[in-house]
Protein backbone atom coordinates (compact mmCIF):
# COMPACT_ATOMS: atom_id res chain seq x y z
CA UNK A 1 0.00 0.00 0.00
CA UNK A 2 1.19 3.63 -1.05
CA UNK A 3 2.01 6.22 1.35
CA UNK A 4 -1.11 7.98 0.11
CA UNK A 5 -3.38 5.34 0.34
CA UNK A 6 -2.26 4.97 3.73
CA UNK A 7 -3.55 8.14 4.78
CA UNK A 8 -6.62 7.77 2.64
CA UNK A 9 -7.49 4.67 5.14
CA UNK A 10 -6.54 6.03 8.03
CA UNK A 11 -8.47 9.38 7.47
CA UNK A 12 -11.20 7.04 6.93
CA UNK A 13 -10.88 5.12 10.10
CA UNK A 14 -10.26 8.10 11.99
CA UNK A 15 -13.91 9.17 10.74
CA UNK A 16 -15.68 6.10 12.18
CA UNK A 17 -13.90 6.31 15.34
CA UNK A 18 -14.95 9.91 15.89
CA UNK A 19 -11.50 11.26 16.42
CA UNK A 20 -12.04 14.65 15.33
CA UNK A 21 -8.39 15.83 16.30
CA UNK A 22 -6.69 13.57 14.35
CA UNK A 23 -8.74 13.40 11.50
CA UNK A 24 -8.23 17.69 11.06
CA UNK A 25 -4.79 17.15 11.14
CA UNK A 26 -5.11 13.99 8.15
CA UNK A 27 -7.76 16.20 6.48
CA UNK A 28 -4.75 19.28 6.36
CA UNK A 29 -2.10 17.04 5.05
CA UNK A 30 -4.49 15.53 2.22
CA UNK A 31 -5.43 19.08 1.11
CA UNK A 32 -1.61 20.24 1.23
CA UNK A 33 -1.04 17.13 -1.00
CA UNK A 34 -3.44 18.15 -3.09
CA UNK A 35 -2.08 21.50 -3.15
CA UNK A 36 1.04 20.67 -3.81
CA UNK A 37 0.03 17.82 -7.28
CA UNK A 38 -2.39 20.81 -8.52
CA UNK A 39 0.62 23.60 -8.44
CA UNK A 40 3.17 21.43 -9.72
CA UNK A 41 1.11 19.23 -12.18
CA UNK A 42 2.17 15.87 -10.99
CA UNK A 43 1.18 12.97 -9.41
CA UNK A 44 3.12 12.78 -5.28
CA UNK A 45 5.08 9.71 -5.22
CA UNK A 46 5.72 8.35 -1.22
CA UNK A 47 8.97 10.92 -1.45
CA UNK A 48 7.52 13.61 -1.82
CA UNK A 49 4.93 12.84 -0.08
CA UNK A 50 7.90 12.31 2.68
CA UNK A 51 8.55 15.92 1.83
CA UNK A 52 5.21 17.43 2.51
CA UNK A 53 4.78 15.66 5.76
CA UNK A 54 8.36 17.13 7.02
CA UNK A 55 7.69 20.57 5.51
CA UNK A 56 4.13 20.44 7.44
CA UNK A 57 6.05 19.16 11.11
CA UNK A 58 8.75 21.97 10.49
CA UNK A 59 5.88 24.43 10.29
CA UNK A 60 4.54 23.09 13.60
CA UNK A 61 7.58 23.16 14.95
CA UNK A 62 7.91 26.73 14.83
CA UNK A 63 4.59 27.39 15.63
CA UNK A 64 5.12 25.70 19.05
CA UNK A 65 8.18 27.51 19.85
CA UNK A 66 6.23 30.89 18.79
CA UNK A 67 3.26 29.97 20.97
CA UNK A 68 5.71 28.87 23.97
CA UNK A 69 7.64 32.10 23.97
CA UNK A 70 4.03 34.01 23.67
CA UNK A 71 2.24 32.13 26.52
CA UNK A 72 -0.35 30.39 24.46
CA UNK A 73 0.40 26.88 25.74
CA UNK A 74 -3.36 25.46 24.85
CA UNK A 75 -2.12 26.57 21.44
CA UNK A 76 1.10 25.03 21.72
CA UNK A 77 0.08 21.58 22.91
CA UNK A 78 -2.70 21.39 19.92
CA UNK A 79 0.61 22.00 17.19
CA UNK A 80 2.07 19.64 19.85
CA UNK A 81 -0.72 17.12 19.23
CA UNK A 82 -0.44 17.43 15.31
CA UNK A 83 3.35 16.89 14.86
CA UNK A 84 2.37 13.49 16.37
CA UNK A 85 -0.61 12.99 14.03
CA UNK A 86 1.87 13.44 11.66
CA UNK A 87 5.08 11.64 12.38
CA UNK A 88 3.41 7.93 12.11
CA UNK A 89 4.15 8.58 8.36
CA UNK A 90 7.49 9.11 8.14
CA UNK A 91 9.70 6.40 7.43
CA UNK A 92 12.16 5.26 10.46
CA UNK A 93 14.93 8.45 10.64
CA UNK A 94 18.38 8.23 10.45
CA UNK A 95 20.37 8.79 13.39
CA UNK A 96 22.76 11.23 14.03
CA UNK A 97 25.90 9.09 13.42
CA UNK A 98 24.40 7.48 10.01
CA UNK A 99 23.78 10.75 9.10
CA UNK A 100 27.71 12.31 9.51
CA UNK A 101 28.88 9.64 8.13
CA UNK A 102 27.01 9.93 5.24
CA UNK A 103 27.81 13.56 4.98
CA UNK A 104 31.42 13.00 5.30
CA UNK A 105 31.39 10.17 2.72
CA UNK A 106 29.01 12.16 0.14
CA UNK A 107 31.48 15.37 1.21
CA UNK A 108 34.58 12.72 -0.03
CA UNK A 109 32.70 11.31 -3.44
CA UNK A 110 31.99 15.59 -4.01
CA UNK A 111 35.92 16.34 -3.49
CA UNK A 112 34.29 19.41 -1.42
CA UNK A 113 36.91 21.16 0.68
CA UNK A 114 35.57 24.53 2.46
CA UNK A 115 32.52 26.19 3.16
CA UNK A 116 32.07 27.54 -0.50
CA UNK A 117 31.10 24.06 -0.65
CA UNK A 118 27.81 24.18 0.73
CA UNK A 119 25.40 24.70 -2.08
CA UNK A 120 26.60 21.78 -3.73
CA UNK A 121 26.84 19.17 -0.66
CA UNK A 122 23.74 20.12 0.07
CA UNK A 123 21.98 19.46 -2.82
CA UNK A 124 23.10 16.18 -3.45
CA UNK A 125 22.72 15.15 0.23
CA UNK A 126 18.88 16.50 0.08
CA UNK A 127 18.53 14.15 -2.86
CA UNK A 128 20.28 10.83 -1.16
CA UNK A 129 18.97 12.07 2.39
CA UNK A 130 15.14 13.01 1.46
CA UNK A 131 12.68 11.32 3.95
CA UNK A 132 15.48 9.29 5.63
CA UNK A 133 16.95 11.82 7.97
CA UNK A 134 15.37 15.38 9.62
CA UNK A 135 17.88 18.40 7.19
CA UNK A 136 18.55 20.49 9.95
CA UNK A 137 20.64 17.67 11.38
CA UNK A 138 22.03 16.96 8.04
CA UNK A 139 22.57 20.85 7.43
CA UNK A 140 24.97 20.88 11.14
CA UNK A 141 26.98 17.71 9.53
CA UNK A 142 27.21 19.25 6.33
CA UNK A 143 28.89 22.56 8.19
CA UNK A 144 30.54 20.64 10.27
CA UNK A 145 32.35 18.27 7.64
CA UNK A 146 33.26 21.42 5.31
CA UNK A 147 34.92 23.20 8.34
CA UNK A 148 37.47 20.58 8.85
Amino acid sequence: MSLKEQINEDMKSAMRAKQTERLATIRLLMAAMKQKEVDERLTLDDNAIVGVIDKMIKQRKDSVAAFTQGGRPELAEKEAAEIKVLEVYLPQRMSAEEITAAVQAIVAELGASGPADMGKVMGAVKTRLAGQADMGLVSVAVKAALTR
